[in-house]
């Protein structure tokens, strides 16, 4: 598709004329359908032959970069990484999680994806991700196999904008009865721990809104709509990027965050790499105040 021609393509490969014809008559007899149009002297690719190249695309340098690493041969080009997110994930803490893999000696190609956990978990056992992060292991009702990495795990740091936080931070948490607060959906992990916290102090908030997404939870609560939580290893980051008080922080509650892989033992350098500054330098004793 590249050349424009069968005889093109030939002198680039070093093969006869017939013996690119035959093969490429084999894999349209193969896949069903035709690849190439004739107009004139050039090829053009039906709709078949663009999507077989798309793929053809990505196929080949994963079988170089296969073949490179059976033989211990350096890797030629950026490394690719392929990461899905679950929305409950705030994306702060996604990006302080992946920013080892931005940080390699070696150049790295992220590629995020955002979604349902049961949704990235299948495309990582196609192999379509090489890791999903989550705020929790693979549910036992998932009948997806993989392997759970613990990250670490942070208190929660509870925020609003400087016209609410003023008076809420004076007797928190106990200010938080019957105050405003966009929460996450009932039945996640955060929520779970939140309502069970709460009835413990005889604490009752107005939940004004439920979102499944986290990122659009903030937004609201930047807005003035009611209190949200975020971990506290990134409420610095949270007060800059939204301009918003911190009330109080919760150590009881904790967040917790894994990295989910096919792999029992890691070797992808960048998830190596994500892994390991995680669990020595992010989730260290003295980020979690």
């Amino acid at each position: 598709m590249r050349e424009g021609s069968i005889t093109a393509a030939c002198s680039r490969l070093s093969l006869a004329q017939s013996t690119v014809s035959a093969q490429l008559g084999k894999l349209e007899e193969a896949l069903g359908g035709k690849l190439f149009n004739r107009q004139g002297r050039t090829l053009e690719a039906t709709d078949l032959g663009q999507l077989v190249f798309r793929y053809a695309d990505k196929i080949f340098p994963l079988g170089r970069e296969l073949m490179d690493q059976i033989h211990n041969r350096p890797v030629v080009g950026p490394l690719s990484l392929k990461v899905g997110i679950v929305d409950v994930v705030p994306k702060l803490m996604a990006r302080k999680l992946l920013e080892p893999a931005l940080c390699l000696d070696r150049k790295v190609r992220l590629v995020c994806h955002e979604g349902k956990e049961k949704d990235l978990l299948a495309e990582l056992a196609l192999h379509n991700l090489d890791l999903v992060l989550a705020d929790g292991p693979i549910r036992s009702g998932l009948s997806i196999k993989g392997y759970n990495h613990f990250l670490g795990e942070c208190g929660i740091t509870f925020f609003a904008v400087k016209g609410l936080a003023t008076h809420l931070s004076k007797n928190f948490p106990a200010s938080l009865d019957n105050t405003p607060m966009v929460m996450p959906m009932a039945m996640t992990m955060l929520r779970c721990a939140l309502d069970q916290w709460f009835e413990t102090l005889s604490i009752q908030p107005v939940v004004v809104a439920e979102f499944e997404d986290n990122a659009l939870l903030t937004v609201f609560g930047q807005a003035g709509d009611g209190v949200f939580v975020a971990p506290t290893i990134i409420e610095s980051e949270v007060k800059t990027q939204y301009q918003v008080e911190i009330i109080g922080r919760c150590d009881t509650i904790k967040e917790r965050f894994y990295a989910i892989s096919v792999e029992r033992i890691l070797k992808h350098p960048a998830v190596v790499a994500i892994t390991d500054i995680a669990r020595h330098s992010v989730f260290t004793p003295g980020q979690n105040v």
